[in-house]
């Protein structure tokens, strides 16, 4: 990404305050010509001074002058400091409500991508929040810098060259051969360092997901006692970052120093210049330090290039995948418009091949399906067969590489993406439990219920009781809940919904016998009418299904009632013959009699 092109995407965040930008300029404007007051100061004081010395004159004949240059420079330092309060205070305004807006734009951009955003492109959730949260803080640093340290600095270099030039047009030309070979060097060191900062870009986008990937895996990495595995990975990532940034330290302070050197031939060639004019009685003694004072301002902006370029280096490397999450529109979930009066839940499958982004090989082949309404349908099938995949692409998480998926005879795509998913209730193997209460948890299914639903809602999936001998009750924060709690809650929370179409991924499985038991109980309660599709290891839960779908690497291989694909002497017998050894149901069986 090129400057222009940063300033061009960056132009609509800043456009709905430009009228602090044009406060900003009007400050800055003045800033820069109270910013040559010392220097004129210091040149009239000398020559007055140096005319009452020569004249054998003392304090009592430059009284007026110390009077007059006092109130001229108190005067001056309090306009400045009005001003500099009001750049500072103006460029951090401008930085907070862009930064918001950057924010706010970013997370309502994210929400609109499909499912298949997030697991490509290396786009990992340690790995987003980095480039979001340092590609805010670079661009807003940025915006705020140009205001507050950039365009002042430019704007008395300009102003000062211009007095230079009015004063003498010699020691003008000198101030101004400067810039251009100061520009070159701090392009120099900008170039060099640009392929080691998207190094150091990536190495801190890897840390932020390494560090992420051990809070959630801590329980795993400690019941194996591999701390020191993860320590050593993480090792490894941090001295690669410390040899990145080294090697940009060193290359900065090389340049830096190349640059201070620069500045001090300018300033050498100035004073033997000046002097030359004094002696040549072209120039007043005073004129020698009026001309280092607006070099000094000259140079001023030019001292700072290299902080400038490291600001807008960081802001072109970290905008790049900043604006790339915000532009990724091949990434916005399609919706269609559809929206029918009642879903009766027929799902219609034909021909459907689907390959998740990023992988080679493909998880469905094929696949042909009827799924009636107001029946329970399982899929069996090992782990890995595409049983979930196929759920994803039902709730239209995803869509199919080929074939087609008809609703009501509709296709999928037609219908409107969240009109859609209000009429579909989703339970997983694992289900996410926000930061929050109980009651926000629940409520979450429907956001206007009331607490009479909410509890109804506990009831159904048994967790009422356990809720209320809580001491906080449905305020306790749910987080602090066991898994198999937390489990209930997320049923709850479908139960409240109340859809017409169910998905189940093993609903039960992070739950005890007895509680497996009740929400069975209450499954089979709210399966009524509705369409049902259920995944499941247990085997009450898949005889009772009105019609089984056995898959096998991708693949259908079985169809039908349980008794009738059961006598297929095929992978199905193969997979519940084993569920019912697990189970131990010989030994159980004789337990009962």
């Amino acid at each position: 990404m090129t400057l222009i092109q940063l300033f061009k995407n960056l132009w609509p965040y800043v456009r709905p305050y430009r009228w602090l930008v044009v406060l900003a300029l009007v400050l800055t404007f003045v800033g820069s010509l109270t910013a040559q007051v010392n220097a004129w100061v210091l040149r009239y004081t000398v020559d007055e001074i140096n005319g009452l010395v020569e004249a054998h004159k003392g304090l009592a004949e430059g009284i007026n002058i110390l009077i007059t240059i006092s109130v001229i420079l108190i005067s001056k330092e309090v306009i400045n400091s009005i001003i500099q309060f009001g750049q500072k205070f103006y460029g951090e305004k401008l930085r907070i409500f862009i930064s918001k807006d950057l924010a706010q734009s970013v997370i309502d951009r994210i929400l609109t991508y499909r499912l298949a955003f997030y697991s490509s492109g290396g786009n990992q959730p340690g790995k987003l929040q980095a480039r979001i949260d340092r590609g805010v803080e670079s661009l807003t640093r940025l915006v705020q810098n140009f205001f507050i340290d950039i365009l002042p600095l430019f704007a008395n270099s300009i102003v000062a060259l211009i007095m230079m030039f009015n004063a003498n047009f010699y020691v003008g030309l000198v101030g101004l051969c400067i810039i251009p070979i100061y520009y070159w060097v701090s392009r120099q060191q900008a170039e060099r360092m640009s392929g080691t900062r998207r190094t150091i870009k990536e190495l801190r986008e890897n840390k932020s997901q390494g560090i992420l990937g051990i809070l959630e895996s801590i329980m795993v990495i400690k019941s194996f006692i591999r701390e020191n595995i993860e320590s050593e990975k993480q090792m490894d990532l941090q001295n690669s970052l410390t040899d990145a940034q080294m090697r940009t330290r060193k290359m900065s302070f090389i340049f830096d120093g190349l640059k201070s050197f620069i500045e001090q031939i300018g300033i050498v060639i100035i004073i033997i210049l000046t002097a030359y004019f004094v002696l040549d009685d072209k120039m007043t003694i005073g004129a020698i330090m009026f001309h280092i004072l607006l070099f000094n301002n000259v140079s001023a902006p030019i001292r700072q290039l290299h902080r400038i370029y490291d600001q807008m280096n960081d802001a072109l490397i970290y905008s790049e995948s900043f604006f790339d999450i915000l532009k990724a529109d091949h990434q916005i979930e399609h919706s269609g418009h559809y929206r029918p009066h009642a879903i009766k839940g027929k799902f219609e499958i034909k021909g459907v091949n689907f390959t998740y982004p990023d992988n080679e090989r493909r998880t469905l082949y094929d696949i042909n399906m009827t799924i009636l309404p107001g029946e329970t349908t399982a899929l069996v099938g090992l782990s890995g067969a595409g049983k979930s995949t196929l759920i994803n692409l039902l709730d239209k998480f995803y869509q199919p590489d080929s074939g087609e998926i008809l609703l009501d005879g509709i296709s999928l795509r037609e219908y409107d993406t969240a009109f859609l998913r209000e009429n579909i209730g989703l339970v997983l193997q694992k289900n996410h439990i926000f930061n929050g209460t109980i009651e926000e948890n629940i409520r979450y299914g429907k956001p206007n219920a009331t607490f009479e639903e909410v509890q109804n809602a506990a009831k159904q999936t048994y967790i009422h009781d356990q809720i209320m001998s809580l001491e906080n009750g449905y305020n306790t924060l749910a987080l602090a809940l066991s898994g198999g709690q937390q489990q209930k809650i997320a049923i709850a929370r479908m139960f409240l919904k109340n859809p017409p179409i169910i998905f189940l991924d093993e609903p039960t499985a992070s739950l005890d016998a007895v509680a497996t038991e009740q929400i069975k109980n209450s499954l089979d309660a709210i399966k009524k009418d509705r369409t049902v599709i259920i995944i499941s290891h247990s085997i009450s839960q898949i005889i009772d299904s009105d019609c089984i779908y056995v898959m096998k690497d991708g693949h259908v291989v079985e169809s039908g009632k349980h008794e009738d694909v059961y006598h297929q002497d095929g992978a199905y017998k193969e997979i519940f013959d084993a569920m019912a050894r697990s189970l131990n149901i010989d030994k159980i069986s004789k337990t009962l009699d």
